[in-house]
């Protein structure tokens, strides 16, 4: 066991969050911990690396084990240091034996002492075996995998925003490849191909890893066990996230049964004791009926904890059929381009997500759609469009001075105080959370207040900018729900892929400076992404295949002699014979060695690739013994390759030679 919770009750005031709670992680296991928001995922946590400390039973860590904890506080960390300095300071150990290397180095050029260069070697070799010589590559591999581009690395780590500071100190917590590893919802701050690397590699890290996500995707491939925060207990399932859901609806079919079954009990010694009360011969076998029902350990009812509000959106207007018109779009912010002369249509029912890496531009696309970003080009409305732009600007335009509940009245919504009560519940704000003024919530709180507000706008037309972000897994759901019953047509960005696949009837990526659409659904988007990028790979194969088939060809075909001239001499044409047939015999020799060259430069190149493949993979750099062996393998490679080219050079030199003399030249 590395570290976990025996008999643990953790108490804020009177609120007890878990009460007499076990849980043990071992070695190896990859978990996903989750619970509505506020039962206590990020206390568990805390818990676990000593922040905070149990009102009673214990909190166990193994002797020498190391935990890494990522989680929003980290947040406060500010320096001068460029990102790379900072994830490099994961390798504290080898930085300070570079340093005391290069004190060594100057003190054996200055003095040559023996004792000192059997310390300088010393040195040497023990930054060698902590794999001192990679730390760099390793560095800019992992930051490059979390979305950053070389021309960053060198940037000041206070230029970032907090999302991207997240990332760099993800990417040093990864580094230091602790025997624990515990994220805090680590997607929220990355976009989808960042999230599909740190899948990949958190899949073949070596050490335990615990996951608090409201990312059902994410949890679905990441994790081998679910333990549920529940009604002040751990509930623990041996298996991802799908494996949960069905198993707990088990649970709760079984736990319902038992319920009804002890009331059924209960009902049937009550009416006994009623019976025999008024006998007295019976008297005493009542006392003992009673007696026996106050000794029941009584089950409670199984109930979710949370009631499925319905989140009801209300459409006035029917729109035309086209609602926005892009034609001939360009936008940059400098030299760097978003979208240049591109065209794309939204019509009456579609259900668009907006997807790709950061920077891409999708947010910036949003706000030309909404009409808030200027642009080169024309954007036209359709006939009767009501829209409602969701994003985090938005916040902003909240009326600080009023409570939650007067900001929703504001709305023009037409519904009741109830109604709107019970939509601020699917928002996270309950019971008296609604009466709360707005000036004294975090920046999550006004988001869910802002996104309340998009959702009874009435508008036909939505535009949603990361609306799952400050959301639990329920409220996500009720979304899901209620878009999927929306009767208007929207367009959304979101890194929630399961969000994507179950909201979005389109896919809009923007690629090489053009919107482009795929009709259908995530899935069937991933899917052809796939084809696409395997049928491109076969045709490159094929085309490399042709072009050395082709080499191979002209240079297998050995040159005729020219004819002989009738002019020249019979004398000349009879000695130059024999020497053509004896040159040629070498040029095929020749020619035959080319081409085994040849083969054996392809097999290098293909393993080479394979090799550099290796060295990018996370699986690979998170196993040192691996990482060092691809890497040898990888300069053994490199350098075969340079002698192969050398010597591959020189055999074409001589058949050149060998055609001229063939050839009569």
């Amino acid at each position: 066991m590395l570290a976990g919770l025996t008999n643990v009750t953790f108490e804020f005031g009177a609120r007890v969050l878990v009460e007499d709670a076990t849980w043990h992680i071992q070695p190896g296991e990859r978990i996903g911990l989750i619970g509505y928001n506020g039962t206590g995922k990020s206390t568990l946590l805390k818990l676990l690396v000593g922040e905070y400390s149990p009102s009673a039973g214990t909190v166990e860590r193994s002797r020498g084990t190391t935990i890494g904890y990522l989680h929003q506080d980290l947040l406060s960390f500010d320096t001068n240091d460029s990102i790379l300095q900072v994830a490099l300071s994961a390798f504290e150990k080898v930085l300070q034996l570079e340093k005391e290397i290069e004190v060594l180095g100057k003190e054996l050029e200055r003095t040559g002492d023996e004792k000192t260069l059997h310390e300088y070697s010393d040195k040497l070799h023990e930054l060698e075996t902590l794999g001192g010589y990679n730390i760099h590559h390793r560095t800019e591999e992992v930051l490059q995998g979390l979305g950053f581009s070389n021309s960053d690395l060198q940037r000041p780590y206070k230029e970032f925003s907090g999302g991207w500071r997240m990332r760099v100190l993800l990417a040093k917590m990864i580094l230091q490849q602790p025997d624990l590893l515990l994220m805090d919802e680590p997607t929220n701050h990355l976009d989808l191909p960042s999230i599909e690397w740190l899948e990949k590699y958190l899949q073949h890290y070596q050490g335990s890893v615990v996951i608090v996500s409201h990312d059902k995707y994410f949890l679905n491939r990441m994790v081998t066990k679910i333990v549920e925060v529940y009604q002040q207990q751990l509930h623990i399932y041996g298996g991802n996230f799908d494996y949960y859901e069905k198993e707990k609806t088990i649970r709760l079919d079984m736990m319902q049964k038992a319920y009804e079954n002890q009331q059924d009990y209960i009902r049937q010694n009550e009416r006994l004791v009623e019976r025999f009360r008024a006998k007295a011969s019976k008297a005493a076998m009542a006392q003992s009926l009673i007696k026996k029902l106050d000794k029941l350990d009584r089950l409670e009812e199984p109930e979710l904890e949370r009631p499925n509000i319905r989140i009801n959106f209300r459409v006035d207007k029917t729109p035309g059929k086209v609602l926005v018109d892009l034609k001939d779009i360009s936008k940059s912010f400098g030299e760097t381009k978003i979208v240049e002369h591109s065209a794309a249509e939204i019509e009456r029912g579609d259900k668009i997500a907006l997807i790709g890496a950061n920077g891409k531009g999708k947010s910036t696309l949003l706000r030309i759609i909404a009409g808030t970003e200027k642009f080169q080009g024309e954007r036209k409305w359709g006939h009767n469009v009501e829209e409602s732009f969701y994003a985090q600007h938005q916040l902003e335009a909240l009326n600080t001075n009023n409570s939650i509940i007067d900001e929703m009245k504001e709305c023009g919504s037409q519904m009741t105080e109830l109604e709107l009560r019970g939509l601020l519940g699917c928002f996270l704000f309950s019971g008296d959370d609604a009466d709360k003024k707005i000036k004294i919530l975090s920046g999550g709180e006004k988001a869910r207040v802002a996104l309340a507000k998009t959702i009874v706008s009435k508008a036909n037309f939505l535009l949603l900018d990361e609306p799952t972000n400050h959301l639990d897994m329920h409220s996500c759901d009720l979304l899901i729900e209620s878009l999927n019953k929306y009767q208007g047509t929207y367009i959304l960005v979101s890194h929630d892929r399961y969000f994507i696949s179950k909201t979005a009837n389109k896919i809009w990526e923007i690629d090489n400076l053009q919107i482009k659409e795929f009709k259908g659904g995530y899935e069937e988007w991933v899917q052809w992404k796939e084809r696409m990028a395997k049928q491109e790979a076969g045709s490159q194969k094929s085309e490399v295949r042709g072009q050395k088939s082709e080499v191979r060809n002209q240079k297998s075909e050995t040159p005729q002699p020219e004819k002989p001239n009738p002019q020249t001499s019979n004398i000349k044409h009879q000695t130059a014979a024999p020497i053509n047939k004896e040159q040629k015999k070498e040029l095929q020799k020749v020619q035959k060695q080319f081409q085994q060259l040849e083969e054996k430069i392809a097999a290098l190149n293909t393993k080479k690739t394979g090799l550099e493949a290796a060295l990018i993979d996370p699986a690979t750099y998170s196993d040192k013994t691996k990482f060092l062996e691809a890497e040898a393998a990888y300069k053994k490679t490199e350098d075969e390759l340079k002698k192969l080219n050398v010597e591959y050079e020189k055999v074409f030199e001589k058949i050149m030679e060998l055609e001229k003399k063939v050839n009569g030249q």
